[in-house]
């Protein structure tokens, strides 16, 4: 697939050869070079890499090319090789070592596959492999790790899926001696995946003894752990003095008095994520802030104080993103406080998503001033933000590449007048040429357009040449919009808020060790 194209031995693309006068004389995608095609693979999943090794000779010695295969994921539910079964899978996995091995990097394992025997496979023969996922999510049972002598000893990243049932104890105890050299963990818990019905909570890892086997961490993302507390987190500050970004979003066992200690210790942290965890003001109080180095801080929907808000941003003098969405106490005085004492000017990246009890007038004063220095802004949820705001600032706005506004239907006091969507396109087109993303959260009925929308449509698919991402509600604009794209030959920018949403988390330092798949 190239360019929504699919090649195949049936339906091969022609190309138009001219060079030689002759308007009819064609050539096959074959006359393309290989690394052309090469190029062309790349971005394909690895599924459809194999399904294309059966066109023929030079197609296969192309997709089995070493330089496509330094990453694999062996999960077929989350995009990998779908395999069907056990047998299979681990006969694909061997030979895939022996074949690909030296040049592999990085592997995703299901349960099924994480045995002592793959593991050895792994340490052996895949001397380049610095990145790993085990998921242990759906386990019921682990295999038995008695025989486990070796394992992967160039790790630098290990992301573990953990089960909500399943000890892991003896499994984690043979591996402490391989992982020293970690500078990055992923601890996944279970999240995601909690029923109503309150269950038993287990702690199915050690967190005490990981820590002291992992004393070179710079990135801890421990996401959605139910058993997870304050003490797991200050068990990593004691050991990890290297520490630079701390994230336990969702950890609802979180409640902050881990901090002090943490910041006190860690003097390298830049980064704290702290997303819907259950965070005490008085707790957080405590900290002194301005003494830290923190520089990215997210406390969505954590429920803290006035004062404690007040606290935070005007102590963090070098605070560069702040994600503080649906706190009810970030209201006028919260805002002006830091305009005054904190360091606004700073800030490239500000989420406000469902502060409510923001008005405009402080807004205006806060993005009048430094808006210039913002890369990221998400202002949706906040019903009285309209679009004659957003066009009254967007001069201001000329350097985002992140831009999140409007009211989704149902999540907050509907919005009781119409929205001008040709205007505020027209604004961000003429202001915005850097935006890389963008989502417009009011729905249809509140939305107003006309038949000349098309123009404001042009003017942002022409002038914003970044545009990776533009989330609309569902509705008849949604489908004028998409189409307009589609013409355009770009048919994956345009998409449905129901499906996707935009952040500004690309901005974080951390980004890219922070994902995980």
């Amino acid at each position: 697939m190239w360019g929504g194209v699919e090649f195949t031995a049936e339906n091969t693309a022609l190309l138009a050869d001219r060079e030689d006068g002759h308007p009819r004389s064609r050539t096959t995608i074959e006359k393309l070079p290989d690394k052309v095609l090469m190029h062309i693979f790349s971005y394909l999943p690895h599924r459809e890499i194999c399904r294309n090794a059966r066109v023929c000779k030079k197609w296969r010695m192309i997709a089995y090319d070493s330089r496509l295969w330094k990453s694999v994921s062996l999960r077929p539910e989350i995009s990998g090789l779908q395999v069907t079964s056990l047998e299979n899978l681990l006969a694909l996995l061997r030979q895939y070592i022996v074949r690909f091995g030296p040049s592999l990097q990085y592997i995703e394992l299901p349960i099924e596959l994480i045995t002592h025997t793959v593991l050895h496979e792994l340490a052996n023969k895949c001397p380049n492999l610095t990145s790993m996922l085990m998921d242990f999510s759906t386990a019921m049972q682990l295999h038995d790790f008695n025989e486990l002598q070796a394992f992967p000893a160039k790790l630098n990243s290990l992301c573990i899926c953990l089960s909500g049932v399943i000890f892991m104890e003896g499994f984690m105890r043979k591996i402490y001696n391989f992982i020293n050299g970690l500078e990055v963990l992923h601890l996944i818990g279970t999240y995601e995946r909690v029923e109503e019905e309150e269950e038993e909570i287990y702690e199915v890892v050690n967190i005490h003894k990981l820590k002291s086997a992992t004393p070179n961490l710079v990135v801890v993302n421990l996401y959605g752990i139910n058993f997870l507390d304050d003490g797991h987190v200050e068990a990593f500050s004691s050991n990890c003095i290297q520490l630079e970004c701390m994230s336990a979003p969702y950890c609802g066992k979180v409640t902050g008095s881990c901090l002090k200690t943490l910041l006190n210790r860690c003097k390298r942290l830049q980064c704290l994520i702290l997303t819907q965890t259950s965070l005490k003001s008085e707790y957080v109080m405590n900290v002194e802030w301005d003494k830290t180095q923190l520089q990215e801080l997210d406390i969505t929907a954590t429920d803290l104080s006035q004062e404690c808000l007040i606290e935070i941003l005007t102590k963090l003098k070098q605070l560069r993103y702040l994600s503080a969405g649906q706190q009810d106490s970030f209201n006028d005085k919260v805002l002006a406080r830091f305009l005054e004492q904190g360091s606004p000017g700073k800030l490239v990246a500000l989420d406000l998503d469902r502060c409510d009890n923001l008005s405009n007038e402080g807004l205006q004063a806060l993005l009048g001033k430094y808006g210039s220095n913002l890369l990221g802004l998400i202002l949706s949820g906040i019903p009285t933000i309209t679009d004659q705001l957003l066009i009254s600032v967007m001069p201001q706005l000329r350097n985002l590449r992140i831009l999140g506004v409007g009211t989704a239907e149902g999540c907050c006091p509907k919005v009781h007048t119409k929205v001008l969507v040709d205007q505020l396109v027209e604004a961000i087109a003429n202001n915005c040429h850097k935006l890389e993303r963008v989502e417009i959260r009011w729905d249809g009925d509140t939305l107003r357009h006309s038949d000349k929308s098309q123009k404001a449509i042009d003017h942002l698919r022409t002038k914003a040449l970044r545009l990776k991402s533009l989330v609309l509600s569902e509705g008849k604009y949604f489908e004028n919009v998409k189409a307009n794209f589609e013409r355009a030959d770009r048919p994956t920018v345009v998409r449905s808020n129901t499906l996707c949403s935009v952040s500004n988390c690309y901005l974080l330092s951390h980004y890219k060790h922070l994902l995980f798949n």
